[in-house]
């Protein structure tokens, strides 16, 4: 096990202080709960929080006030509304557009009135999947960052939109929804450094951490807490926040 932490050291070697960019996005907010302030416990790191907007309690806002936690709409109930054939989606193709959009447009409302400038204009779509007709929607409505898991879409500044991304999904979705484990969780972090080393990535792009308060177990919170750790203390590393990567004016490539 000490030997993933020491391939984690061995790539952050090569980096020049501060240009190994991370951010820490977590989905499915709805409430205040103990795995939710287990989380914030973990590190001094920023947190992008997407929230569920039809779901979320009154109570959420307060809770984060004075928190360093951005955040972020993710989607408008999270339901799927695809056939069962399909992959689940909530922003998929199986409804028209419009209804879509008024959703989002509904639930952007909801968290601008609980949480005020604490809330940004960034869409997380439910389960990381959106209509590709819809992304050339979204900065009309709006929204000026989108961000879901993996690889960016080659054209997203075109449509007025700073596509973040994360790359390193800690839970086994295909496996019981456990902790993915300490091995593949760093090989998921140093394949995208060194892939933005390399040119392989986006060299600008923050790697992204995602975690999913609700569901994750004692070997995923003690993962993230030696990884907050062991990552604050590297000179190389700098962790930032959604409301720095996704500020008006501040591309992905001069991250």
């Amino acid at each position: 096990m000490r030997e993933a932490w020491h391939r984690l050291a061995d790539e952050l070697g090569r980096w020049a202080p501060g240009m190994a960019t991370f951010w820490w996005r977590d989905d499915d907010a709805v409430a205040p709960s103990p795995a939710l302030e287990r989380l914030l416990g973990l590190g001094s790191q920023p947190l992008a929080l997407a929230v569920i907007p039809a779901e979320m309690v009154p109570e959420l806002a307060g809770y984060l006030t004075g928190r360093k936690v951005d955040v972020l709409q993710h989607g408008y109930a999270h339901r799927n509304h695809e056939p069962p054939e399909a992959k689940k989606a909530e922003l998929g193709a199986a409804r028209p557009a419009a209804a879509v959009r008024a959703d989002l447009r509904h639930g952007a409302r909801l968290l601008a009135a609980a949480f005020g400038a604490q809330a940004l204009p960034v869409l997380v779509p439910p389960w990381n999947r959106i209509a590709e007709p819809l992304i050339d929607l979204l900065a009309g409505d709006g929204y000026r960052g989108l961000s879901t898991q993996g690889a960016q879409l080659p054209n997203s500044a075109q449509r007025g939109l700073r596509q973040v991304n994360t790359h390193v999904d800690i839970v086994d979705w295909r496996g019981g929804r456990g902790f993915i484990g300490l091995e593949a969780a760093i090989d998921l972090a140093v394949g995208h450094l060194a892939a933005r080393r390399q040119g392989r990535a986006a060299a600008g792009e923050p790697t992204g951490l995602l975690t999913h308060h609700l569901i994750l177990e004692d070997s995923a919170f003690d993962f993230m807490a030696e990884l907050l750790a062991r990552t604050a203390q590297h000179p190389a590393v700098q962790w930032r926040s959604a409301r720095d990567i996704f500020a008006p004016g501040t591309g992905v490539a001069s991250a």
